[in-house]
């Protein structure tokens, strides 16, 4: 993927902070981006890449072109190690001139880097672990999180010089990586020795295998699982023949159906119902379908009781023990209360009174789903953002069923897919 070079605004802030973002009028926008590169702080935390690294905050717009950082760097000297490999020496300087105070600002030249680029995938990925958009409703598939999680770890490995040893970089974490994924090891293995070695997939799987084996050595890890990716890698590699199933090798859940059940409640006269607001945010990945349509509600007359019944589809994954799930409910514009919920077969439900008068029957009620403790509180709707992420993610497994035809528009750098893309895109599931 060649790029030209591009200027970067360089310029200290009130707070001493040093700010690094990519000038409007140079950016480059790719012919595979859905909407122009623009400053990712100004965009919900959905739509951004984030990586904390040495003495800095990283970000990219994942709707827009993910080559150059904003960079908010809150310690020059430790920031000073990656510097000049991402952005360039001559970035670097100015950084370090406005740090010292001989220069308020700057327009400087960056350098396209290698490590900017695998940076820039790096980033990439830790969003898909977070925000990636699965949805049984939607027709978008769950990435597999072993697959994803080893191969974070092979370019954490590879992007090293990122991070130092100061322990507080929660994206420089290759051993735990390794050792929590390692249960994908055995399933990329024999996918690899079934591939044909000139396809892109293949070449990929033993990039991915390599890295995360030298990643496995360098932080003291061991195990029969690890054991047998050294042999397999030291062996030459010969193609077995035999044809690989990858619903075999991906395991997902399969108990898994929309089928929600009987209703919460028999009888009672229907007042209204509608759907509330799916806000990606307000809950961890794992825990609701991301469809804007997965939150309902249903309100009843019970006699004099006024009731009202919450339904959220759950994501795939979503854990089945105890785990205090909520609605938040605002009728009429008064407090916001909250409903617990608990996972019935594929689906939260709750229940609560409402606070109508009984000859109310259009009531005006806003619901949302969110888990205490992690909430930041309610935002803006993202109903457009959200259908951005979808046409993006939707565009990259198009991209990863054809990774090996070598005419995918996302093939190269870091618009190529994951391996967890191509295994969600090749698995022939009724998702």
């Amino acid at each position: 993927m060649a790029r030209g070079p591009a200027d970067v605004h360089v310029a200290r802030g009130d707070d001493g902070a040093i700010r690094i973002a990519a000038d409007p009028a140079t950016a480059a926008v790719p012919a595979t981006a859905i909407v122009p590169a623009t400053d990712p702080a100004a965009a919900p935390d959905f739509t951004r890449a984030v990586l904390d690294v040495a003495g800095a905050v990283l970000s990219w717009p994942v709707l827009g072109d993910p080559v150059l950082p904003v960079a908010e760097i809150h310690d020059v000297g430790r920031a000073q190690q990656w510097l000049w490999a991402v952005y360039g020496e001559r970035v670097a300087d100015a950084v370090h001139a406005c740090a010292a105070g001989e220069l308020a600002d700057a327009r400087v030249p960056a350098d396209m880097t290698p490590l900017v680029g695998r940076a820039a995938r790096l980033g990439f990925g830790h969003w898909a672990a977070r925000w990636w958009p699965a949805s049984h409703l939607d027709g978008i598939p769950a990435l597999q999180p072993d697959v994803l999680g080893l191969e974070l770890a092979a370019l954490t490995h590879e992007c090293q010089q990122l991070f130092d040893d100061e322990g507080d970089q929660p994206d420089d974490c290759v051993a735990e990586l390794v050792a929590d994924h390692q249960a994908a090891l055995d399933p990329l293995i024999q996918r690899w020795h079934a591939s044909p070695p000139s396809t892109d997939t293949a070449r990929q799987l033993e990039g991915v295998l390599r890295s995360v084996d030298d990643a496995a050595d360098s932080a003291g890890l061991d195990g029969p699982t690890l054991r047998r990716l050294r042999s397999a890698l030291d062996r030459p590699r010969r193609p077995d023949g035999t044809p690989v199933d990858p619903v075999t090798l991906f395991v997902r859940h399969d108990d898994y159906a929309l089928a929600a059940g009987e209703p919460l409640v028999a009888g009672g006269r229907l007042i209204a119902r509608g759907s509330g607001i799916n806000d990606w945010r307000r809950y961890p990945p794992g825990f609701v379908d991301a469809s804007e349509t997965a939150v309902s509600w249903t309100a009843r007359a019970l006699g004099a009781r006024r009731q009202i019944e919450v339904e959220v589809v759950a994501h795939i994954a979503a854990p089945i023990t105890a785990v205090p799930l909520a609605a938040e409910v605002r009728v009429n514009d008064g407090p916001r209360n909250r409903v617990p919920l608990s996972r019935r077969v594929d689906v939260w439900t709750g229940r609560a009174d409402l606070d109508l008068s009984a000859g109310e029957t259009q009531p005006h009620i806003e619901l949302g789903v969110l888990l205490p403790g992690f909430d930041p509180g309610p935002g803006p709707e993202g109903g457009a953002d959200h259908d951005a992420i979808r046409t993006l993610v939707r565009r990259r497994l198009a991209a990863a069923a054809q990774s090996d035809t070598h005419n995918s528009p996302l093939h190269e750098g870091t618009y190529r897919p994951f391996l967890a893309e191509i295994a969600a895109a090749t698995t022939d599931e009724d998702y």
